[in-house]
């Protein structure tokens, strides 16, 4: 029962704050658009993100590993609700980037220390379910988060929908506090210097050279979702100018995406004792390739296996610093490949950039399904 009751806390803290994280994003779009009227100045936002994880996860996982990391998912809350709730009263675009970007940096530190956190509290047993469960709550708030926004915009304005997350990252924090403290009996907290980010990044590295199948399988799904990432960049654009479709039927596309995401996750929950770790990722990686709804359906079941095998093949006790490094790496490859399918599709074709896209994501989901098939059976639990 303590089991369930903190991992239902746990949940609901990712949910509030979830939902609220996309109320906000939009908020801030149009914010930000309504002072500028400038599209590019909206896209800046988009560019902050990948820039703070860069810099902040260079050393973050040496400070994550380190200290108690629920009372760091706590102020890092905090922190973030403070920032968001001072972007409601600002109306200086130079303060909304810099602010923006402090959020962002927080971001960076609160996602691997939460995968660190989650490790520690759910019992190896239970977290493929766990994680299930946790795709179906951050699923809902990619298909919620946008309504509540567009009621909240209704009936008031973008500031009061800020103000609004500003309390959901609030009420996370609290929810936060009522769970237990994961640290070990003999956990000794010991001071991050230059000196010891460099002997992780070492560690680090002479792990990756062990662990050469989690490394692989790591950097694949990695390449994944940085194609999906730079191919979703110009998702609206090929709708519209490629599919034809106007903006109601791009909504309603979208819509259909947030559905496959929620079927997904819940298919994945009810049978995620059945669903084998290999099965879930390389099948769901494939998928992702092909279709619309089935890429969002598929993707949940993908990153449900890749969350669980990450889980129990990275020790938590260097969890934090692995995550971290990875994203450095991840962040600059998002940036790139943007910039690259970008100027693709403004000087050869939009849909020629889409299609050679697709195709490498399809031929990297193959590595995926190449590897895990002549990996033993009890590695990857197939």
């Amino acid at each position: 029962m303590g089991n369930r009751k903190n991992g239902a806390l746990l949940l609901s803290s990712i949910a509030i704050s979830n939902l609220g994280e996309w109320v906000y994003f939009i908020a801030l779009n149009l914010i930000v658009l309504e002072l500028t009227h400038s599209p590019f100045a909206v896209s800046i936002l988009y560019i902050l993100s990948p820039i703070a994880n860069i810099i902040m996860s260079f050393w973050a996982g040496s400070w994550i590993d380190r200290l108690n990391q629920k009372r760091l998912m706590i102020f890092m809350d905090i922190f973030r609700g403070g920032c968001v709730l001072l972007l409601a009263f600002s109306s200086s675009l130079l303060v909304i980037y810099v602010v923006s970007f402090f959020i962002y940096m927080a971001n960076a530190v609160f996602t691997p220390t939460s995968m660190v956190y989650m490790t520690k509290m759910v019992p190896e047993t239970n977290r493929q379910r766990f994680n299930a469960l946790k795709n179906f709550v951050q699923s809902c708030g990619f298909l919620l988060g946008p309504s509540i926004a567009g009621i909240l915009f209704m009936i008031g304005t973008p500031e009061m929908a800020i103000k609004i997350n500003a309390f959901a990252l609030f009420s996370s924090a609290t929810l936060l506090f009522f769970l237990p403290t994961m640290l070990r009996e003999r956990e000794v907290i010991e001071k991050v210097s230059f000196h010891v980010i460099k002997k992780d990044w070492a560690r680090i590295y002479h792990f990756t050279k062990s662990a050469k199948f989690l490394t692989v399988i790591y950097l694949l799904f990695s390449g994944v979702t940085l194609l999906m990432s730079a191919i979703d960049s110009l998702e609206a654009a090929f709708a519209t100018n490629v599919l034809g479709l106007s903006n109601s039927k791009y909504g309603f596309l979208v819509s259909i995406a947030g559905l496959g995401i929620v079927l997904g996750a819940i298919l994945n929950t009810i049978f995620s004792k059945n669903l084998r770790l290999g099965h879930l990722m390389s099948g769901g990686a494939i998928f992702t390739a092909v279709g619309f709804f089935l890429l969002t359906f598929a993707f949940s079941f993908a990153n449900t296996g890749f969350l669980t095998f990450i889980q129990e093949e990275i020790p938590s006790e260097i969890m934090g610093r692995f995550i971290s490094i990875f994203s450095v790496f991840e962040s600059i490859g998002i940036i790139l490949l943007t910039i690259i399918f970008g100027i693709g599709a403004q000087l050869i074709s939009l849909q020629f950039t889409v299609i050679i896209g697709s195709i490498i994501l399809l031929g990297i989901s193959l590595g995926i399904l190449y590897n895990v098939l002549k990996t033993p059976n009890n590695q990857m639990g197939i």
